[in-house]
């Protein structure tokens, strides 16, 4: 997936950035955003189809509970499972994630999970 800075949608807690794939015919949807009050609590994920969720990574939230009722501390990721959608939750891998304290090195570890190859212009600041 590329990054795409033509059209950008941003509040004051919240980024949706388009992303394309190579060949520019598949188009995705790059959402962060942070909690209003917990600033702790952060949502990075990339949507398919305006709507599915492909893979969300929730740090600072509550445990999740999967389908068969396991519990996944926070920070978790969750990956798209045909069927499912986005209900099923992983540890975070710690081979492909760094340092989940550290939002910046969080953000560009979700984009190489993400397979994202041209990373979008994001003011480092908003991650601090």
């Amino acid at each position: 997936m590329q990054g795409l800075l033509q059209k950008e949608s941003c509040t004051t807690q919240s980024l949706i950035l388009p992303l394309h794939s190579p060949d520019k015919r598949e188009q995705f949807l790059l959402d962060l955003s942070r909690g209003r009050i917990d600033l702790l609590k952060v949502k990075m994920q990339t949507r398919g189809r305006q709507v599915v969720v492909l893979v969300r990574l929730d740090l600072g939230g509550a445990p999740h509970r999967n389908p068969d009722d396991e519990e996944i501390p926070s920070p978790h990721l969750h990956v798209y499972r045909e069927g499912f959608g986005d209900k099923w939750a992983i540890p975070i891998p710690a081979n492909r994630f760094r340092d989940t304290t550290d939002l910046w090195t969080t953000l560009e570890d979700f984009w190489r999970f993400c397979n994202v190859t041209q990373s979008p212009h994001i003011e480092r600041g908003l991650f601090t």
